[in-house]
């Protein structure tokens, strides 16, 4: 029965896990962002105090 000979398949799998492990990181990790996001308004917003009716 040739399922049960581990010989290829090792091999498959030990090849698959050097993909996932030292190919696919460096190249998702290559897609960063070329800009910064950088905020549209930059002045601080002061707050107003609030009047409570009751004081």
């Amino acid at each position: 029965m040739p399922q049960l000979n581990p010989n290829p398949w090792f091999m498959i799998l030990m090849l698959s896990w050097i993909v996932f492990l030292l190919i696919l990181p460096s190249k998702i990790i290559a897609h960063t962002y070329l800009n910064e996001p950088t905020t549209q308004n930059t002045e601080k917003l002061t707050a107003q105090p609030w009047t409570w009716p009751w004081t």
